[in-house]
């Protein structure tokens, strides 16, 4: 029944069916073929509702909401260009940065590359950088904001296996940092090739100090995040209503650009992406129980486990499921699926689950600038009005430098572990 449900799962998705809507056929297929009553479905979409720390979802993109809808992101490509920007290709350096900037703020890879894509590559293009390189950096630089805390993937990693979202926090720092690292080196050559312009920012220190000074207050949500979480100040949650309050202060007493309006759209935007990604959790929650009752989980980590004698054997096997999966499903889909039995194989290995959750999500957020379903590929490439070919033909260095990191994390415990 288990091989019933992903054939429909699967059919309904090349169908152009959404994810959530997929997965809910599926079980509902699988059911009437056993016999069972549909109202199993209704009963297993409540539960994963009831969760107190699912409550940090919506509130964390509000916050981030908030936070950039006023001058925060105007300060933040200054500092990138004042930093970065004497650099060669100093813009496209000035997406990296800005993205290890963004990413402490909203969490969000598809808010990373909106936000930053539609200031940072306009100008890029009038700079004469290639459509394809310029959207290139975009969509791939954007996935280092799901590993930056506060990061919407790692709270649903935590929630489907049990993992403390504290620690994936603070163990997603350093992963984040490295990719960021990474990619600024990749559009460093790229960039030396083409002979691609710098883009300092004028006003030398002076200009530096004013700009920073002004930024440190928002620039400060994630070591405020990080150091309530790390301290046990609050838990999770209560830190994501403690964000939301502390993006109002900000923005209404500092930066003076709260308005009704900007309250307004930052709620009806947080309301459609929690709706979007609580639809899939509870869409996910219905295949979960159907695996558990079939004991799928169990099986399937007793003859992964029988059928390969290595556990780096093991290791590489998941992550290329994973980069296959990641292709064609979502971000948040693909953790929540992948999680519950991941977690089960990688307990028979003795793979850390803290460092598996940071393999999984830096594997998974390849897929975001990967064909066919590319989240931040389609975004950056509608921007920069660029066929998707183009773009990925432009990747291909980013693809190097992800796969390179997420090589390390998969086989470097210390990198994630502490």
């Amino acid at each position: 029944m288990t091989a019933v449900m992903v054939w429909v799962f699967l059919l309904l998705m090349v169908l152009a069916v959404p994810v959530a809507h997929a997965m809910l056929g599926g079980v509902a297929i699988v059911l009437l073929a056993d016999g069972k009553p549909l109202a199993v479905i209704l009963q297993r979409l409540y539960t994963p509702t009831q969760s107190f720390p699912m409550l940090a979802i919506p509130f964390f993109i509000l916050a981030g909401s908030l936070m950039m809808s006023g001058r925060f992101g105007v300060y933040l490509v200054n500092i990138a260009r004042l930093l970065v920007g004497s650099f060669k290709g100093g813009l496209g350096q000035v997406s990296i940065i800005g993205s290890v900037m963004f990413g402490g703020v909203s969490g969000s890879a598809v808010a990373d590359a909106t936000a930053l894509g539609n200031a940072l590559i306009p100008v890029q293009l009038k700079e004469n950088y290639p459509k394809g390189f310029a959207a290139a950096i975009n969509s791939a630089s954007s996935t280092v904001s799901v590993l930056i805390p506060p990061s919407i993937p790692l709270i649903l990693y935590g929630l489907v296996s049990n993992v403390s979202i504290v620690d994936l926090f603070v163990a997603g720092i350093l992963p984040g940092i490295m990719l960021g690292i990474g990619m600024f080196a990749a559009v460093w050559w790229v960039a030396r090739r083409k002979n691609l312009p710098r883009a300092p920012l004028e006003g030398g220190f002076r200009a530096f100090r004013s700009q920073v000074l002004a930024a440190v207050p928002a620039l400060l949500m994630p070591v405020f995040v990080i150091g309530t979480l790390r301290f046990g100040v609050a838990t999770p949650t209560e830190v994501s209503v403690m964000a939301v309050a502390y993006a109002l202060l900000v923005s209404g007493l500092i930066y003076r650009d709260l308005s009704w309006r900007v309250m307004w759209s930052a709620a009806v935007e947080t309301a459609m992406m929690t709706g979007a990604v609580m639809f899939i959790i509870m869409a996910s929650s219905t295949i979960q129980w159907l695996l558990t009752v079939g004991r799928v989980p169990q099986e399937l980590a007793a003859w992964v486990t029988s059928s390969f004698s290595d556990p780096w054997m093991i290791i590489l096997a998941m992550n290329i499921v994973m980069l296959v999966i990641g292709a064609f499903l979502d971000l948040p889909a693909a953790v929540l699926l992948l999680g519950p039995l991941f977690v089960i194989i990688g307990q028979a290995i003795g793979l850390d689950p803290v460092q598996l959750g940071l393999m999984m999500v830096v594997n998974l957020s390849i897929g975001l600038y990967t064909p066919p379903v590319g989240t931040t590929l389609f975004i950056s490439s509608a921007i920069a009005r660029v066929g998707i070919g183009e773009t990925v033909r432009a990747l291909l260095p980013f693809y190097f430098i992800a796969l390179t990191v997420l090589l390390l994390i998969s086989y470097v415990p210390s990198l994630t572990i502490y």
